[in-house]
């Protein structure tokens, strides 16, 4: 991209960044370097630093610099999985003894990383409701490293004021961690905001197209980007070219894709909010939302994704999870495709029994980009 006062606007960098034409052949989409290892020029002579594929491959940094363009950071790290660059974040700013504020209602393969596995390391963490500032600061202590925040939440869709907790969390000397998946840097910058670490499961809105698996960080601050840098190398857990390649391509049409996701998700929870059999619909979109006015503050957009609760309970919320056609049952979220899903019994179970724990009554929605009209007639006989 060429050097401007002014900051390009989001597609263009979705499209641009990190993606020059290839200067051997002039190739307009960045090849995927399928390659281990790079040949030297003399002992230690790297050519573009690149010595071994999983300390840095050509296609991976393409991604990186995308990413970090779109987010507003200074660095971005591709991984294999959104869980991969959560561990790796982990592992670099706690150790045995740290502790972290984790929010009440995250992602359920995030309390299981930290209650299964860095619990086993020493790490504790906390449940807080970080729309409570009070609870919040009481739940923080001396060895308070993270603050573990999402927002649109994984799957309630609670929104937390990222400005606010991004000075709570500079009080108490840890950092804000804004998993920002299901908003995307398409709706919302964290790290604009006071956020250190921006988290992504590509696998999601990024990638869009439910078929790669990938996580990503990007932060600001150069130290700590060295230092995770340091560790992804260490660890390993990077994404593989090809792989990088998919989110790239994905990272494209992020844009026009987010507007028809989020213009579905508008019509769905219209209609549901004025069905019978719902008692509930959590979206914040919706002006009576909790979070609503937060939302409108700190995105450009309300997303597409959605909740509701049934009045039959966890029985009606299965049925209709049964029920549909046009929504496929199934786990994950953000590809063009609608699906729904029982978090209770799927991306949750590992919650099952905690102060994380879902409603059975709840079923999710990852609206797509099919025909809105499709996606309600699918609801009205699934609900019927």
């Amino acid at each position: 991209m060429t050097s401007t006062d002014r900051l390009p606007g989001f597609n263009t960098r979705a499209i641009h960044a990190g993606q020059e034409p290839d200067p051997a052949t002039g190739a307009v989409i960045v090849p995927v370097h399928l390659t281990t290892t790079y040949k030297q020029d003399g002992v230690g002579g790297l050519r573009g630093g690149y010595e071994y594929s999983r300390s840095g491959n050509p296609t991976r940094t393409a991604l990186q610099e995308a990413l970090a363009a779109l987010e507003q950071g200074s660095h971005g790290m591709a991984f294999a999985s959104g869980l991969a660059a959560e561990d790796t974040l982990l592992r670099t700013v706690c150790e045995p003894g740290s502790h972290v504020v984790l929010g009440g209602d995250a992602y359920g393969g995030t309390y299981r990383l930290l209650s299964k596995v860095a619990a086993r390391w020493g790490v504790e963490h906390t449940p807080a409701d970080l729309n409570d500032v009070d609870a919040l600061r009481a739940a923080i202590r001396p060895e308070t490293r993270v603050i573990w925040c999402e927002t649109p939440t994984n799957p309630l869709l609670n929104i937390a004021d990222i400005a606010l907790l991004a000075e709570v969390a500079a009080d108490a000397g840890a950092l804000l961690v804004v998993d920002n998946t299901f908003a995307s840097p398409y709706l919302q910058q964290p790290l604009t905001l006071g956020a250190d670490v921006v988290v992504h499961s590509t696998t999601k809105y990024l990638g869009g197209h439910s078929d790669v698996v990938g996580g990503a960080l990007v932060v600001s601050d150069a130290e700590l980007a060295e230092q995770l840098a340091f560790s992804q190398n260490a660890m390993g857990a990077v994404a593989g070219p090809f792989d990088a390649w998919l989110v790239l391509r994905g990272l494209k049409t992020l844009g026009v894709r987010m507007d028809r996701h989020q213009a579905n998700a508008a019509r769905v929870a219209e209609f549901l909010l004025g069905h019978p059999a719902v008692t509930g619909v959590l979206y914040p979109g919706l002006p009576d939302h909790p979070g609503h006015v937060i939302a409108a503050r700190q995105m450009s957009g309300f997303g597409g994704m959605l909740s509701f609760r049934l009045a039959g309970g966890e029985d009606a919320a299965l049925r209709v999870c049964e029920r549909a056609e046009v929504f496929t049952l199934a786990e994950s979220l953000g590809g063009v495709e609608s699906l729904i899903e029982h978090p209770g019994r799927m991306t949750h179970a590992s919650a099952a029994g905690s102060p994380l724990e879902v409603p059975g009554d709840l079923v999710r929605l990852s609206v797509g980009i099919e025909d809105a009209e499709d996606l309600l007639a699918d609801l009205e006989q699934a609900l019927a």
